[in-house]
Protein backbone atom coordinates (compact mmCIF):
# COMPACT_ATOMS: atom_id res chain seq x y z
CA UNK A 1 0.00 0.00 0.00
CA UNK A 2 1.60 3.58 -0.80
CA UNK A 3 3.14 4.93 1.89
CA UNK A 4 3.88 9.00 3.06
CA UNK A 5 7.51 7.97 4.13
CA UNK A 6 9.87 5.44 2.85
CA UNK A 7 9.87 4.16 6.93
CA UNK A 8 6.97 1.88 7.91
CA UNK A 9 6.06 1.80 11.11
CA UNK A 10 3.31 -0.22 12.99
CA UNK A 11 0.93 2.83 12.80
CA UNK A 12 1.54 2.90 9.11
CA UNK A 13 -1.34 2.20 6.84
CA UNK A 14 -1.85 -1.58 5.75
CA UNK A 15 -3.98 -3.37 3.38
CA UNK A 16 -7.26 -4.22 5.17
CA UNK A 17 -8.47 -6.11 2.85
CA UNK A 18 -6.00 -9.02 2.77
CA UNK A 19 -6.84 -11.99 4.38
CA UNK A 20 -4.15 -11.83 6.75
CA UNK A 21 -5.10 -8.09 7.59
CA UNK A 22 -8.59 -9.04 8.57
CA UNK A 23 -7.47 -12.09 11.01
CA UNK A 24 -5.39 -9.64 12.76
CA UNK A 25 -7.37 -6.91 12.90
CA UNK A 26 -10.16 -9.41 14.71
CA UNK A 27 -7.69 -10.30 17.15
CA UNK A 28 -6.98 -7.05 17.76
CA UNK A 29 -10.95 -6.50 17.83
CA UNK A 30 -11.19 -8.73 20.13
CA UNK A 31 -8.12 -7.54 22.88
CA UNK A 32 -5.68 -9.66 21.53
CA UNK A 33 -1.79 -8.59 20.58
CA UNK A 34 -0.82 -8.50 17.06
CA UNK A 35 3.50 -9.20 16.43
CA UNK A 36 4.40 -8.61 12.64
CA UNK A 37 7.24 -10.19 12.63
CA UNK A 38 10.40 -8.81 10.00
CA UNK A 39 11.87 -12.23 8.32
CA UNK A 40 12.57 -14.68 10.92
CA UNK A 41 16.02 -16.58 11.23
CA UNK A 42 18.13 -18.59 13.33
CA UNK A 43 19.01 -22.18 13.23
CA UNK A 44 18.83 -23.55 9.57
CA UNK A 45 16.99 -20.49 8.50
CA UNK A 46 19.96 -18.82 7.40
CA UNK A 47 19.48 -15.64 4.96
CA UNK A 48 22.75 -15.83 3.04
CA UNK A 49 21.27 -19.62 2.14
CA UNK A 50 18.33 -17.82 0.35
CA UNK A 51 20.58 -15.88 -2.03
CA UNK A 52 20.00 -18.46 -4.68
CA UNK A 53 16.54 -18.76 -4.73
CA UNK A 54 15.91 -15.21 -4.36
CA UNK A 55 17.83 -14.17 -6.93
CA UNK A 56 18.61 -16.09 -9.86
CA UNK A 57 19.35 -13.50 -12.23
CA UNK A 58 21.09 -10.00 -12.72
CA UNK A 59 17.82 -8.46 -13.10
CA UNK A 60 16.97 -10.22 -9.66
CA UNK A 61 19.86 -8.79 -8.02
CA UNK A 62 19.31 -5.16 -9.36
CA UNK A 63 15.39 -5.33 -7.98
CA UNK A 64 16.68 -6.57 -4.30
CA UNK A 65 17.18 -3.21 -1.87
CA UNK A 66 16.26 -3.32 1.80
CA UNK A 67 15.82 -6.68 3.81
CA UNK A 68 14.59 -6.27 7.46
CA UNK A 69 15.18 -9.32 10.12
CA UNK A 70 14.59 -10.67 13.45
CA UNK A 71 15.79 -13.69 15.12
CA UNK A 72 14.02 -16.42 16.75
CA UNK A 73 15.30 -16.48 19.88
CA UNK A 74 14.33 -12.53 20.23
CA UNK A 75 10.83 -13.50 18.81
CA UNK A 76 10.49 -16.01 21.19
CA UNK A 77 11.65 -12.47 24.34
CA UNK A 78 9.36 -10.23 22.55
CA UNK A 79 6.39 -13.27 23.97
CA UNK A 80 7.36 -13.58 26.94
CA UNK A 81 7.66 -9.54 27.26
CA UNK A 82 4.17 -9.21 25.97
CA UNK A 83 2.59 -12.09 28.25
CA UNK A 84 4.66 -10.20 31.26
CA UNK A 85 3.14 -6.80 30.18
CA UNK A 86 0.03 -7.53 29.11
CA UNK A 87 -2.01 -4.77 29.75
CA UNK A 88 0.03 -2.98 28.01
CA UNK A 89 0.43 -5.08 25.27
CA UNK A 90 -3.40 -6.36 24.50
CA UNK A 91 -5.22 -4.48 21.74
CA UNK A 92 -1.57 -3.47 20.26
CA UNK A 93 -0.12 -4.29 17.07
CA UNK A 94 3.97 -4.31 17.33
CA UNK A 95 6.46 -4.72 14.66
CA UNK A 96 9.56 -6.67 15.55
CA UNK A 97 12.90 -6.36 13.93
CA UNK A 98 16.49 -6.38 14.94
CA UNK A 99 16.65 -2.64 14.28
CA UNK A 100 18.91 -3.03 11.11
CA UNK A 101 18.07 -2.15 7.42
CA UNK A 102 20.03 -4.31 5.35
CA UNK A 103 21.38 -3.86 1.90
CA UNK A 104 20.67 -7.46 -0.11
CA UNK A 105 23.60 -6.01 -2.39
CA UNK A 106 25.81 -5.49 0.62
CA UNK A 107 25.05 -9.05 1.99
CA UNK A 108 25.43 -10.77 -1.38
CA UNK A 109 28.75 -9.11 -1.83
CA UNK A 110 29.51 -10.61 1.96
CA UNK A 111 28.89 -14.14 0.79
CA UNK A 112 30.62 -14.39 -2.37
CA UNK A 113 32.21 -17.45 -1.02
CA UNK A 114 29.55 -18.70 0.43
CA UNK A 115 30.20 -22.38 -0.60
CA UNK A 116 33.41 -22.09 1.47
CA UNK A 117 31.25 -20.56 4.23
CA UNK A 118 28.75 -23.89 4.30
CA UNK A 119 32.13 -25.70 4.72
CA UNK A 120 32.33 -27.30 0.98
CA UNK A 121 35.93 -27.76 -0.04
CA UNK A 122 36.63 -24.96 -2.53
CA UNK A 123 39.63 -25.00 -4.78
CA UNK A 124 39.17 -22.07 -7.21
CA UNK A 125 37.77 -19.67 -5.27
CA UNK A 126 35.30 -18.22 -7.65
CA UNK A 127 33.12 -16.01 -6.23
CA UNK A 128 29.22 -16.35 -6.48
CA UNK A 129 27.48 -15.02 -9.29
CA UNK A 130 25.10 -12.86 -7.15
CA UNK A 131 28.28 -11.11 -6.24
CA UNK A 132 29.88 -10.54 -9.59
CA UNK A 133 26.40 -9.49 -10.75
CA UNK A 134 26.52 -6.67 -7.25
CA UNK A 135 29.60 -5.52 -8.83
CA UNK A 136 28.47 -4.95 -12.43
CA UNK A 137 25.40 -3.25 -10.98
CA UNK A 138 27.70 -0.70 -8.86
CA UNK A 139 29.60 0.03 -12.22
CA UNK A 140 25.89 0.51 -14.06
CA UNK A 141 24.55 2.53 -10.76
CA UNK A 142 27.19 4.53 -10.13
CA UNK A 143 27.08 3.15 -6.76
CA UNK A 144 30.88 3.96 -5.04
CA UNK A 145 30.37 1.78 -2.16
CA UNK A 146 28.01 -0.78 -0.03
CA UNK A 147 25.67 -0.64 1.94
CA UNK A 148 24.19 1.87 -0.48
CA UNK A 149 22.36 4.88 0.87
CA UNK A 150 19.02 4.62 2.63
CA UNK A 151 17.63 6.38 0.27
CA UNK A 152 18.63 3.78 -2.35
CA UNK A 153 17.14 1.11 -0.40
CA UNK A 154 13.92 2.28 -0.79
CA UNK A 155 11.39 1.27 2.28
CA UNK A 156 12.70 0.94 6.23
CA UNK A 157 11.34 -0.73 8.95
CA UNK A 158 10.90 1.17 12.70
CA UNK A 159 10.58 -1.37 14.69
CA UNK A 160 12.29 0.29 17.91
CA UNK A 161 8.89 0.83 19.53
CA UNK A 162 8.48 -2.45 20.33
CA UNK A 163 11.83 -2.60 22.26
CA UNK A 164 11.52 1.18 23.94
CA UNK A 165 8.19 -0.05 24.89
CA UNK A 166 9.42 -3.18 26.79
CA UNK A 167 12.54 -2.24 28.16
CA UNK A 168 14.52 -4.39 25.90
CA UNK A 169 16.99 -4.84 22.99
CA UNK A 170 17.18 -7.58 20.71
CA UNK A 171 20.02 -9.47 21.55
CA UNK A 172 20.75 -11.71 18.10
CA UNK A 173 20.56 -8.60 15.76
CA UNK A 174 23.19 -8.67 12.68
CA UNK A 175 22.60 -11.54 10.53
Amino acid sequence: IPQRTIWVSRRSPYNTDSPRAVAEDELLRLGGCVLNLAGLWGGERQPKNWVGRVAKSKEDVKGKKSLHMIHGHDVARAILAVLKQWDTAKGQRWMLTDGFVYDWWALMSGWADVKAQQGEEVHDEEPSDQAKWVYELMDEERVWALPRSMEALGRRYFGREFWDHFGLVPLKARI
